[in-house]
């Protein structure tokens, strides 16, 4: 990994929503300043310019780090093992195969595979991940591997975890009680999947069950939500409303929501209310969910994605994720999220020009909305100095170009450049 001097200069920064060039000024790892002509009012600060690297952006787009707020580490490259192949591409099924396959994972395995997805995921400029880890394993093998895993690349990567029971807190034998040990072992959220569970009393009881977890230890909320095209499964809303009875609605996210694609809008308009009260977040994985949803349609055919636009348009925050890569769900996924943003632009139908020209806010403020992390993010005085430097100029044409990243710095280093070969260990930046 490149080392970091103690003072540096990055010249010639174009950043959205800024007219002309600014300059970012980086101590010790974190923005000291980003000023427009930074470099000519040093000297009279007491600077020794001569000391201080000083590093030409050229008017490249600079953002903060990408976020991938929903993926799963521990499944990523599992799709060609024997047994795996998912002949209906439904998500039942994809859970069946992962429930008969998984029985001979090792935590060295996982790690092996995760560590080349969080490569793919950092060479594309992303920072900070979400992860969930299966628990429905009496081992705890996926989170002791992802635990291991988030500790070993901390310099490199924010990594999440949610304590997330595959196979259902009450249709898999003490589910809950594998969720709760996930907490007390280190994971940052508590995860469900009340739409799988074989009963909806089973999926009701799980949302009360989440919340009561996140309460007892102060933890965030991820839940698997009404990942189905039923217009029926309608587990947001009650989780939703127990969120916010219990004062947590910023700390919770519900990931998926494909329902609401299905849903009459009378019934969205009365959720939207609570929605909004609630300040819940959502995550959306749009390449994965179209795959995977509509699968009992001929034509029309649905989408298989969550209101999107709806959702952004009442002020209520969504963000994004890759899901998989070469899982039993889903056989592609390469950590690029800005074809991701690419899907969901399409899918949502959000192509006006003002759209368009705020989009990467779903891959960055909205991320660390979600994760909650708003308190060591962003492009100002005072955050780690954590951003990356996009081949493009503004972003209409990094959207437009699907863009790739020119450098990607971490606490004031760069992690790599675009003339830089990332090994799928990670092994060149630590």
């Amino acid at each position: 990994m490149a080392s970091a001097q103690a003072t540096t200069l990055f010249i010639n920064a174009q950043i959205a929503g800024e007219e002309g060039p600014r300059d970012l000024l980086v101590e010790n790892g974190r923005f000291v300043a980003i000023e427009e002509g930074l470099a000519q009012s040093l000297p009279a600060q007491g600077y020794d310019v001569d000391a201080i690297e000083i590093v030409d952006l050229k008017g490249k787009l600079v953002s903060s780090p990408f976020c991938d707020t929903h993926l799963h580490l521990d499944y990523v490259f599992t799709a060609r093992k024997p047994g795996a192949m998912n002949e209906t591409g439904t998500l039942f099924e994809g859970i069946q195969r992962w429930s008969e396959t998984k029985s001979d994972l090792t935590v060295d395995e996982i790690k092996s595979r995760a560590r080349k997805a969080v490569a793919m995921e950092v060479h594309h400029g992303v920072q900070y991940i979400r992860s969930h880890a299966d628990v429905t394993e009496p081992n705890l093998t996926s989170l002791k591997a992802l635990l291991e895993l988030k500790e070993e690349l901390k310099d490199i990567v924010t990594i999440q975890i949610v304590s997330f029971p595959q196979e259902g807190m009450y249709s898999y034998k003490g589910g809950a009680d594998l969720v709760e040990e996930g907490l007390r072992m280190g994971a940052d959220c508590v995860g469900g999947i009340p739409h799988y569970e074989t009963c909806r009393e089973f999926g009701e009881k799980s949302m009360h069950k989440v919340v009561e977890l996140a309460a007892k230890y102060g933890k965030l909320i991820d839940v698997h939500c009404d990942e189905t095209d039923d217009p029926n499964s309608r587990f947001v809303e009650l989780l939703s409303a127990l969120a916010y009875a219990e004062g947590i609605g910023e700390m919770t996210t519900a990931s998926h929501t494909c329902s609401l694609g299905s849903a009459d809008n009378a019934y969205f308009f009365h959720l939207t209310k609570l929605l909004k009260a609630a300040k819940i977040n959502f995550a959306c994985a749009p390449t994965e969910n179209l795959y995977l949803q509509g699968r009992q349609d001929t034509f029309p055919k649905r989408r298989g994605i969550t209101r999107v636009k709806e959702l952004t348009d009442n002020g209520i925050n969504v963000s994004l994720g890759q899901d998989s890569m070469q899982d039993p769900w889903y056989p592609l996924g390469n950590g690029n999220m800005m074809i991701i943003l690419d899907y969901v632009l399409h899918l949502a139908q959000m192509m006006s020009f003002p759209e368009i020209d705020d989009a990467l806010k779903f891959l960055t403020i909205n991320g660390a909305t979600t994760m909650h992390l708003n308190d060591q993010y962003g492009l100002e005085a005072g955050m780690p100095a954590n951003f990356i430097v996009l081949d493009a100029s503004n972003v209409f044409d990094a959207v437009y170009q699907r863009c790739g990243i020119l450098r990607s710095v971490r606490d004031g280093r760069t992690l790599f450049t675009s003339a830089t070969t990332i090994d799928s260990d990670i092994s060149l930046l630590q």
